[in-house]
């Protein structure tokens, strides 16, 4: 291997390493410290693997792997995340302690399933790689312990599998028709020849059924059935790992299969701004009523599915740019939620909105990581949350979709509502009975404090530069990697 292809994989092979550290770690016992250890060494090795070889481009694996601005991008996305994750996951009150190093062997698997995806541009590594993400997340589910009288877990897990198996079964039916039409796995060429027959019932079919596998990975209605329980059911650190890289990932290959539709493909279009309506009143509405805070956000992440999808709509690569900016910023707001939720809970439990009541006493720097990462989530400026929003909003309206841009708006509103909710309880309610009188916080969760709060403001105060950067690397996901392959 040259030097320049090994810089170009330098990301994979740290990971790959790592995982076969973790993998000797878990077959001694007691090694939850040096594994948790690791895990935070292998993230940092990750991080700096992906900003050395940021601007490496590359072909391998028979072409069916590129490597280019896109893909690099997202990996140090990716890779922030799992730093992020790593530090989210402290005590683990609510894991065995004899299962805790598997929990973070089966997060680096996932986290390479993760890295790989964003690099596949054949159908083959595609799936191999959304199946490598996919099922350590599932085992995560299964690992929290078993409470007297509650075995919500291995429901969820089950619910968590069951439901991952047939959307997967429904992408491999529809990805089965794209290569019928077009007789290759090559991405890039199968999006070159299906434009020809693009509008035909056989291609809309398969673009279907395809986008469908995908959007039960991003929790779009009504494919969104496992998301509130799997959230309940897991642990509160297992619930922000799915709530967040998943939904980046799915957004990633939906934009490379969307992009095979033409600029005025009307049924796709519509087809998308029907489940963004649906996802976003349904999300929104449901989480009015909620008050375990894990299931609030599950209906909230339904919600966001809706407006992620205001960005496919506009079908060309600005509005591309804006989903991949706003999934990007989600996944800081949701872990900021979630690192709140896991240091609030007592034991390991699950969080209802009364157990913040008096959190600005308790803990100012996990009262201000919440505030800030609700006021994103409600599209608040100058959060990230809000630059997303508006992005998206401009996509869609630049292609002439006033009613969904209107719709949009008025379930932004009502999310304020719940959102609000949250912050009322952490700032104008008492602590409640037996509630200790300070959260003590180690290292590890003031680091990722203020690193998902520096992020939120980050990417909300210079959206253009991500966005201009995303949005040119879009542009060229379509060409071919070797012509008349």
């Amino acid at each position: 291997m040259s030097l320049s292809l090994f810089i170009a994989f330098l990301p994979e092979l740290v990971l790959l390493a790592g995982g076969l550290v973790l993998f000797y770690l878990t077959l001694g016992e007691s090694r939850t410290r040096p594994a948790r250890i690791a895990s935070l060494l292998i993230a940092v090795a990750t991080i700096g693997a992906c900003v050395v070889a940021l601007r490496a481009e590359a072909q391998l694996f028979y072409d069916a792997y590129r490597v280019d601005g896109f893909s690099q991008l997202l990996k140090l996305v990716f890779a922030a995340g799992y730093l992020f994750t790593v530090l989210l996951c402290r005590d683990f009150d609510d894991i065995r302690a004899d299962i805790r190093p598997e929990f973070y062997l089966f997060l680096n698997l996932s986290l390479i399933g993760f890295v790989l995806l964003v690099s596949s541009v054949d159908i083959i590594t595609l799936v191999v790689s959304l199946e490598l993400s996919s099922f350590p997340l599932f085992l995560l589910v299964a690992m929290r312990r078993e409470r007297e009288g509650q075995k919500s877990q291995m429901e969820s897990a089950m619910k968590f599998m069951m439901f991952g198996v047939g959307a997967n079964g429904i992408m491999l039916f529809g990805l089965s028709y794209l290569f019928g039409l077009t007789g290759t796995t090559s991405l890039p060429l199968m999006i070159q020849k299906l434009q020809p027959v693009i509008d035909t019932p056989l291609a809309i079919a398969g673009l279907g059924l395809t986008m469908a596998g995908l959007f039960y990975k991003l929790a779009v209605f009504p494919f969104h059935f496992w998301t509130p329980d799997v959230y309940q059911g897991s642990s509160n650190e297992t619930a922000g790992i799915i709530a967040s890289l998943p939904k980046v990932g799915a957004v990633v290959v939906l934009v490379r299969v969307v992009s095979a539709a033409k600029p005025d493909s009307h049924t796709i279009a519509q087809l998308l701004t029907f489940l963004a309506i649906a996802s976003m009143f349904y999300g929104n509405l449901v989480a009015l009523i909620q008050r375990d805070v894990k299931r609030l956000l599950g209906f909230s992440t339904i919600a966001h599915a809706g407006y992620t999808l205001l960005g496919l709509v506009a079908l060309d690569a600005f509005g591309y740019a804006a989903a991949l900016y706003y999934i990007i910023g989600y996944l800081f707001m949701v872990l900021a939620c979630f690192t709140v939720v896991s240091r609030v809970s007592h034991d390991g439990a699950n969080v209802a909105l009364e157990d913040l009541a008096g959190l600005h006493k308790r803990s100012p720097l996990l009262t201000a990581t919440l505030v800030i990462g609700v006021f994103a989530l409600a599209g608040i400026p100058p959060f990230v949350g809000f630059m997303g929003k508006f992005t998206l909003l401009t996509a869609a309206l630049s292609k002439g979709h006033l009613a969904l841009v209107i719709i949009a708006v008025i379930n932004a509103a009502i999310a304020v509502y719940y959102y609000l909710r949250i912050v009322r309880e952490a700032f104008f309610r008492d602590s409640p009975d037996g509630a200790p009188p300070v959260i003590a916080l180690d290292w590890s969760t003031r680091v990722l404090c203020v690193l998902l709060i520096a992020g939120i403001i980050a990417l909300g105060v210079m959206p253009s530069v991500i966005i201009d950067t995303i949005a040119s690397s879009v542009s060229n996901l379509a060409v071919p990697l070797i012509a008349g392959r």
